[in-house]
């Protein structure tokens, strides 16, 4: 049974600009390879090892990204009263406030902002509605997030 990849419409453009740029360097990258080949004996290219191990690399992004767009299922960012998938949701925590949203964990960036439904501090809102704590423990011990807004 394939996996299913909960992501939002703006983390499909991201991936499917992401796909066409990988797959716009494969030229080069062929290039690049045939460039090191013409160096001679292949068994001690420095040259010619660093290509095919970018082409590697280029190539099996670009077949996880096909996967992950062929077995997508958008998520509706819809106004709920509870923390779902696709929610941008506002929390309190002592003085500090952060804002999150709640997505899949193929699109999940903590520094942009973007926390997987499946991480600790997703696992925790999920379900919760305005006005509601969530306790996430942490090594360093519990953190009490209070829910001021959800859209």
């Amino acid at each position: 049974m394939k996996k299913l990849y909960q992501i939002t419409t703006e983390g499909k453009k991201e991936l499917e600009a992401e796909l066409e740029k990988l797959k716009g360097r494969r030229g080069e990258i062929a290039e690049k390879i045939a460039d090191a080949r013409d160096y001679g004996d292949l068994s001690e290219n420095a040259e010619y090892d660093a290509a095919r191990e970018e082409q590697g690399l280029v190539e099996s992004r670009v077949a996880e990204i096909e996967d992950i767009l062929l077995n997508a299922e958008l998520i509706k960012g819809s106004k709920k009263s509870s923390v779902g998938l696709g929610s941008k949701v506002e929390l309190k925590t002592g003085n500090k406030a952060v804002s999150y949203h709640v997505v899949g964990p193929v699109e999940a960036d903590p520094v942009a902002g973007k926390i997987s439904n499946e991480s600790p501090i997703g696992n925790a809102l999920m379900g919760k509605k305005v006005g509601d704590s969530a306790v996430v423990t942490t090594p360093k011990g519990d953190i009490n997030y209070k829910i001021v807004s959800i859209s």
